[in-house]
C-alpha cells in the first residue's frame, strides 16, 4: 500500500512501524517539542503532497496533533484506538507498538479536516448523550471515538472534532446508539 501524503509521526520508532506497514514517507516531530523548523517542513509537505497526522493515542500525541493542525490547516488525520497501540508489556502506548494491520486500517480510514464548517450536532446533543459530565462520559467518548474513527477526546475537543470532520447528525446518532446498546448488554 503506497501512501501519497507524507505522514507526520512523533519519532523514529513510529517511522519504522509505518514503513513496516505501508510504503510512505514521514516527518518526525521528535516528541511534543514541535519546533518552527518542523512545522515549516510540514507546511511545505502539505502544499506539495498533503499531510496525514498520525500521532499516539495519548495526551502528548493529541497535543502534537493540535499543534500541527493549528499551524497547518487542512491536514488529514489517522487515529489508532488505544487498545491497538499498547506495548506487549502493557505499560506503553504508541504507534510504534501497533501491528502493521492496525496501521494500515487507521490509514485507510483517514479523516479530512474541514475548516469553518457548522455541524448539525450541538453541545446540547453531547450533554443529552451523556458525553459530557457524568460517571460514564469518558468511557462513552472513548467508545464513540473508536466507532467514528476520530480518536479519544475530552468533551470540548469532541465538539470541535465532530465539526472538523463533518460528522453528520445521523452518523453521530447511530454511533451513540451502538455505545448505549453496548452498555445495556454489559449490565
Amino acid at each position: 500500500m503506497k501512501i501519497k501524503e507524507i505522514i507526520v509521526v512523533e519519532g523514529k520508532d513510529d517511522t519504522v512501524a509505518i514503513k513496516r506497514a505501508v510504503d510512505a514517507d514521514t516527518i518526525e516531530t521528535n516528541g511534543s517539542a514541535v519546533n518552527k523548523e518542523v512545522l515549516e517542513r510540514i507546511k511545505h509537505a502539505q502544499e506539495v503532497r498533503g499531510v496525514i497526522v498520525f500521532t499516539d493515542p495519548d495526551y502528548p500525541g493529541e497535543r502534537i496533533r493540535k499543534i500541527v493542525a493549528n499551524a497547518v490547516p487542512g491536514c488529514k488525520h489517522a487515529f489508532l484506538p488505544k487498545n491497538e497501540a499498547i506495548a506487549k508489556t502493557g505499560k506503553k502506548i504508541g504507534v510504534e507498538h501497533a501491528t502493521p494491520e492496525a496501521i494500515r486500517k487507521a490509514l485507510a480510514e483517514v479523516k479530512q479536516e474541514m475548516e469553518d464548517v457548522h455541524s448539525e450536532i450541538d453541545f446540547e446533543s453531547l450533554l443529552d448523550a451523556g458525553l459530557i459530565g457524568g460517571s460514564k462520559a469518558k468511557e462513552r467518548r472513548e467508545k464513540l471515538g473508536v466507532i467514528l474513527k476520530i480518536g479519544y477526546t475530552n468533551g470540548k475537543q469532541l465538539y470541535k472534532r465532530l465539526q472538523m470532520f463533518q460528522i453528520s447528525k445521523e452518523a453521530f446518532d447511530d454511533a451513540i446508539a451502538v455505545v448505549l446498546q453496548g452498555e445495556k448488554q454489559s449490565e
